[in-house]
Protein backbone atom coordinates (compact mmCIF):
# COMPACT_ATOMS: atom_id res chain seq x y z
CA UNK A 1 0.00 0.00 0.00
CA UNK A 2 2.72 2.35 0.80
CA UNK A 3 4.61 1.55 -2.29
CA UNK A 4 1.56 2.31 -4.45
CA UNK A 5 0.25 5.36 -2.21
CA UNK A 6 4.38 6.84 -2.84
CA UNK A 7 4.11 6.46 -6.88
CA UNK A 8 0.87 8.30 -6.78
CA UNK A 9 2.36 10.98 -4.40
CA UNK A 10 -0.69 10.45 -2.11
CA UNK A 11 -0.78 9.06 1.58
CA UNK A 12 -1.80 5.66 2.21
CA UNK A 13 -5.61 7.19 3.72
CA UNK A 14 -5.73 9.31 0.67
CA UNK A 15 -5.78 6.14 -1.46
CA UNK A 16 -9.02 4.96 0.27
CA UNK A 17 -10.74 7.94 -0.91
CA UNK A 18 -10.69 6.80 -4.06
CA UNK A 19 -11.16 3.08 -3.79
CA UNK A 20 -12.66 0.91 -0.96
CA UNK A 21 -10.17 -1.54 -0.10
CA UNK A 22 -7.18 -3.11 -0.93
CA UNK A 23 -8.79 -5.79 -3.35
CA UNK A 24 -10.22 -2.43 -5.64
CA UNK A 25 -6.17 -1.15 -5.59
CA UNK A 26 -5.08 -4.67 -6.88
CA UNK A 27 -8.14 -5.09 -9.52
CA UNK A 28 -7.34 -1.66 -10.52
CA UNK A 29 -3.72 -2.17 -10.90
CA UNK A 30 -4.43 -5.72 -12.28
CA UNK A 31 -7.41 -4.04 -14.83
CA UNK A 32 -4.78 -1.00 -16.16
CA UNK A 33 -2.26 -3.77 -16.92
CA UNK A 34 -4.03 -5.99 -19.06
CA UNK A 35 -5.68 -3.03 -20.88
CA UNK A 36 -1.49 -2.53 -22.16
CA UNK A 37 -1.20 -6.19 -22.96
CA UNK A 38 -4.41 -5.88 -25.09
CA UNK A 39 -3.47 -2.65 -26.00
CA UNK A 40 0.00 -4.11 -27.03
CA UNK A 41 -1.75 -7.17 -29.04
CA UNK A 42 -3.75 -4.26 -31.12
CA UNK A 43 -0.78 -2.50 -31.89
CA UNK A 44 0.80 -5.05 -33.19
CA UNK A 45 -1.83 -6.63 -35.36
CA UNK A 46 -1.39 -3.27 -36.97
CA UNK A 47 2.26 -3.59 -37.88
CA UNK A 48 3.52 -4.44 -41.51
CA UNK A 49 5.34 -6.92 -40.23
CA UNK A 50 6.06 -11.13 -40.27
CA UNK A 51 4.32 -13.07 -37.26
CA UNK A 52 7.37 -13.82 -36.12
CA UNK A 53 8.14 -9.91 -35.04
CA UNK A 54 4.58 -9.09 -34.22
CA UNK A 55 4.57 -11.63 -31.61
CA UNK A 56 7.67 -10.48 -30.70
CA UNK A 57 6.67 -7.09 -29.93
CA UNK A 58 3.66 -8.70 -27.92
CA UNK A 59 5.83 -10.58 -25.75
CA UNK A 60 8.62 -7.87 -24.99
CA UNK A 61 5.37 -5.39 -24.24
CA UNK A 62 4.64 -8.23 -21.68
CA UNK A 63 7.32 -8.12 -20.12
CA UNK A 64 7.91 -4.10 -19.95
CA UNK A 65 4.51 -3.47 -18.55
CA UNK A 66 5.17 -6.43 -15.54
CA UNK A 67 8.03 -4.99 -14.81
CA UNK A 68 8.15 -1.28 -15.69
CA UNK A 69 5.01 -0.17 -14.47
CA UNK A 70 4.21 -0.25 -10.40
CA UNK A 71 0.80 -1.43 -11.06
CA UNK A 72 2.01 -4.36 -13.92
CA UNK A 73 3.64 -6.64 -11.49
CA UNK A 74 1.11 -8.14 -9.70
CA UNK A 75 -0.94 -8.23 -13.14
CA UNK A 76 -1.42 -12.22 -13.05
CA UNK A 77 -0.01 -13.43 -10.20
CA UNK A 78 -2.26 -12.32 -7.16
CA UNK A 79 -5.88 -12.73 -8.28
CA UNK A 80 -6.44 -15.18 -5.12
CA UNK A 81 -6.44 -11.74 -2.97
CA UNK A 82 -9.32 -10.34 -5.49
CA UNK A 83 -12.62 -10.76 -4.36
CA UNK A 84 -14.78 -13.63 -6.28
CA UNK A 85 -16.38 -10.68 -7.98
CA UNK A 86 -13.44 -8.75 -9.18
CA UNK A 87 -11.17 -11.63 -9.89
CA UNK A 88 -14.11 -13.15 -12.29
CA UNK A 89 -13.46 -9.93 -14.37
CA UNK A 90 -10.08 -9.79 -14.65
CA UNK A 91 -9.64 -13.58 -15.41
CA UNK A 92 -12.15 -13.04 -17.84
CA UNK A 93 -10.07 -9.64 -19.28
CA UNK A 94 -6.75 -11.87 -18.82
CA UNK A 95 -8.27 -14.90 -20.95
CA UNK A 96 -9.13 -12.22 -23.67
CA UNK A 97 -5.42 -11.19 -23.60
CA UNK A 98 -4.44 -14.74 -23.88
CA UNK A 99 -6.90 -15.84 -26.64
CA UNK A 100 -5.66 -13.10 -28.35
CA UNK A 101 -2.19 -14.17 -28.08
CA UNK A 102 -2.81 -17.74 -29.07
CA UNK A 103 -4.49 -16.05 -32.34
CA UNK A 104 -1.60 -14.43 -33.51
CA UNK A 105 0.41 -17.87 -33.20
CA UNK A 106 -2.39 -19.90 -34.51
CA UNK A 107 -2.37 -17.62 -37.89
CA UNK A 108 1.83 -17.66 -37.56
CA UNK A 109 0.93 -21.33 -37.81
CA UNK A 110 -1.15 -21.20 -41.05
CA UNK A 111 0.93 -18.96 -42.12
CA UNK A 112 3.93 -21.30 -42.28
CA UNK A 113 6.42 -19.18 -39.70
CA UNK A 114 5.60 -21.15 -36.83
CA UNK A 115 5.36 -24.81 -34.98
CA UNK A 116 3.28 -25.20 -32.70
CA UNK A 117 0.93 -28.64 -32.25
CA UNK A 118 -0.92 -26.98 -29.74
CA UNK A 119 -1.54 -23.37 -29.52
CA UNK A 120 -3.00 -23.51 -26.08
CA UNK A 121 -0.57 -25.04 -24.03
CA UNK A 122 2.57 -23.21 -26.41
CA UNK A 123 0.57 -20.05 -25.62
CA UNK A 124 0.54 -20.48 -21.61
CA UNK A 125 3.99 -21.66 -21.28
CA UNK A 126 5.05 -18.45 -22.90
CA UNK A 127 3.23 -15.97 -20.66
CA UNK A 128 3.53 -18.47 -17.64
CA UNK A 129 7.55 -17.80 -18.20
CA UNK A 130 6.96 -14.24 -19.13
CA UNK A 131 4.80 -13.62 -15.58
CA UNK A 132 6.87 -15.28 -13.76
CA UNK A 133 9.91 -12.68 -14.59
CA UNK A 134 8.30 -10.83 -11.57
CA UNK A 135 9.58 -13.12 -8.86
CA UNK A 136 13.07 -13.33 -10.12
CA UNK A 137 13.96 -9.94 -11.95
CA UNK A 138 15.62 -7.67 -10.11
CA UNK A 139 15.93 -3.73 -11.18
CA UNK A 140 19.69 -2.96 -9.89
CA UNK A 141 20.69 -6.54 -11.47
CA UNK A 142 22.66 -6.54 -15.04
CA UNK A 143 20.46 -6.70 -17.29
CA UNK A 144 17.87 -3.34 -17.91
CA UNK A 145 14.09 -4.55 -18.46
CA UNK A 146 14.26 -3.47 -22.08
CA UNK A 147 17.30 -5.60 -22.81
CA UNK A 148 15.55 -8.83 -21.10
CA UNK A 149 12.27 -7.90 -22.81
CA UNK A 150 13.79 -8.38 -26.23
CA UNK A 151 16.08 -11.28 -25.23
CA UNK A 152 13.09 -13.38 -23.40
CA UNK A 153 10.14 -12.20 -26.48
CA UNK A 154 13.08 -13.30 -29.11
CA UNK A 155 14.06 -16.70 -27.38
CA UNK A 156 10.39 -18.00 -26.69
CA UNK A 157 9.40 -17.09 -30.38
CA UNK A 158 12.41 -18.36 -31.77
CA UNK A 159 11.06 -21.90 -30.39
CA UNK A 160 8.40 -21.34 -32.23
CA UNK A 161 9.79 -20.81 -35.35
CA UNK A 162 12.26 -23.49 -35.58
CA UNK A 163 10.86 -26.44 -37.72
CA UNK A 164 10.90 -29.94 -35.91
CA UNK A 165 13.70 -32.32 -36.83
CA UNK A 166 12.80 -34.51 -39.45
CA UNK A 167 12.09 -38.16 -37.41
CA UNK A 168 14.78 -40.32 -37.69
CA UNK A 169 14.86 -43.74 -39.54
CA UNK A 170 15.93 -46.62 -37.61
CA UNK A 171 17.68 -49.33 -39.49
CA UNK A 172 17.48 -52.91 -38.53
CA UNK A 173 21.00 -54.01 -37.93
Amino acid sequence: MRDIADAADLSPANLYHYFRGKDEILFYCQDRALDRLIGAVAAARKTPASHEARLRQVLAAHVRTLLDEIDGASAHVQIESLSPPLRAKIVAKRDRYERAVRRMVDEGVRAGEFVAPDSAVLTRAMLGALNWTVTWYRPEGPQATDALASSLSTYLVRGVTLKPAPPRRLHAV
